[in-house]
């Protein structure tokens, strides 16, 4: 009789010892999840990086979008067409390179120093269906390398143009097209100047051998 209260209380022990094991483990269990969570948050957290960066500096003009008919008719004195590669330097909303890529089927990149107009470029190519044709570059146009280009199209400022005009002229190949809204490149006397919507456009060639007067 004592043998078999002795065995029952052994038996009773180890049962006990056994369930307290079985909450120890999924205490610890429930430790070790609670510890591995920050870092999960913190993994998702760093994957929502800003598409864009901070703005280097200030921009040089304000920002003022070219209205549609005369994007269209600086498009149509450029003679844009599929074998392009357009450069809008200031392109802001993006309207200049994304209608170029939905009417003509031509490749651009658009060059602006600030992270908003990017961001809202890159949603109207979105809309636009072109992102496979263009992009959008958050650069300073002065530090930009469009040699590349056969059309740039601008709507900046006199003394922009002005600054702007040896670097054009270095950087691009004799034929590239250059369409300027509303201001002239001073001694650069533009080939055609329309008038549309009571707006200003200036077209300008570039020349096989650049007089110095505009290498300044």
């Amino acid at each position: 009789m004592k043998l078999q209260k002795i065995l029952l209380s052994v038996v009773t022990g180890v049962s006990i010892a056994s369930l307290g094991l079985a909450g120890c483990t999924e205490q610890n269990n429930s430790q070790a999840q609670t510890e591995q969570s920050p870092p999960a948050v913190a993994t998702q957290t760093q994957a929502q990086v800003p598409a864009t960066q901070p703005q280097e500096r200030p921009a040089d003009v304000p920002y003022v979008p070219t209205p549609q008919p005369v994007v269209d008719a600086m498009l149509q004195v450029a003679q844009v067409g599929k074998d392009d590669k357009l450069y809008d330097l200031g392109s802001g909303d993006g309207r200049i390179v994304n209608t170029a890529a939905q009417k003509f089927g031509t490749r651009g990149t658009g060059i602006d120093i600030n992270p908003e107009r990017i961001q809202e470029a890159n949603e109207n190519a979105q809309k636009a269906g072109v992102t496979d044709r263009v992009k959008f570059v958050q650069q300073d146009l002065f530090n930009t390398d469009f040699s590349d280009a056969t059309v740039v199209t601008l709507y900046l400022l006199p003394d922009i143009n002005l600054k702007l005009r040896p670097i054009l002229l270095q950087q691009l190949k004799p034929g590239t097209r250059i369409v300027s809204h509303a201001f002239d490149m001073g001694e650069w006397q533009p080939e055609k100047t329309l008038q549309v919507d009571g707006r200003t456009i200036y077209y300008w060639v570039v020349p096989e051998q650049v007089p110095a007067n505009l290498r300044q």
